[in-house]
């Protein structure tokens, strides 16, 4: 890869990367918010360095001229072809960004494993009860009070079909980036597996198997009701319903 090659490289990344921390929201598929500074800083730091290193080039020019004159030329080695391949993800950020996590993804991952948890507050009355996937998980394996019991939830997710039938609503959670990525599912009965990928809210019961408020329980819900949401812009997350249905 020449000189000239690698300086190009440096900008369309630098670019690519400020394009899509500056101007869009398409960061939030690959990393947590938080972590947008430094997106741009490094964004910045890449286009600065191939600015910098075109000026010096640019500068250099003449005199490399003039050594090549005398029979003095320096013998520059090339990287292998394999290095273009560098310009595909360069090139994707500034014009064609790769998809986001979604159900594939979750299908061949397991159920993130829910932390042990002390003591848990009384649940509020309203009905339905906005809650998060993890919440819901939590107390149906763990709250001795039983407090889910026979209380309806709404929660939020995308549709994953399971293989040999049925679903689970599910949420895909970055820790910092896609590479830690944990999934979190409920599986859903008593409706019919929704296209992949849709957003929904989901209205119901807690589905009976195994003793509540124990490791046995199953994460799942009887469902009484749906309705498609649009896919929230930090989809990331764990979070509760927007609004209650």
């Amino acid at each position: 890869m020449k000189r000239t090659a690698q300086v190009l490289l440096l900008v369309l990344t630098g670019l690519g990367l400020l394009h899509t921390a500056l101007f869009t929201d398409l960061y939030l598929r690959y990393v947590k918010e938080g972590l947008r500074p430094l997106l741009i800083i490094s964004g910045a730091l890449l286009l600065l360095l191939g600015l910098a290193h075109a000026m010096f080039d640019r500068g250099s020019g003449d005199a490399e001229e003039h050594d090549h004159d005398h029979g003095h030329g320096h013998d520059h080695s090339t990287a292998p072809r394999i290095a273009w391949l560098l310009f595909l993800p360069a090139l994707s950020l500034l014009f064609y960004a790769p998809p986001a996590l979604g159900a594939y993804t979750a299908s061949h991952a397991g159920s993130e494993t829910v932390k042990k948890q002390k003591g848990f507050a009384a649940l509020p009355a309203t009905s339905p009860l906005p809650m998060t996937l993890t919440d819901f998980t939590t107390r149906v394996q763990q709250d001795k009070e039983l407090a889910i019991k026979g209380r309806s939830v709404e929660m939020t997710g995308f549709a994953t079909p399971v293989r040999g039938g049925g679903w689970d609503l599910t949420r895909i959670i970055f820790t910092c980036c896609a590479a830690d990525a944990q999934t979190v599912k409920v599986h859903m009965y008593g409706t019919p597996a929704p296209p992949a990928n849709t957003w929904l809210a989901v209205t119901g019961t807690w589905h009976t198997q195994g003793a509540l408020g124990t490791r046995t329980a199953a994460a799942a819900l009887d469902v009484h009701a749906t309705r498609n949401i649009a896919q929230p812009v930090n989809a990331f997350t764990d979070d509760l319903p927007l609004t209650p249905s």
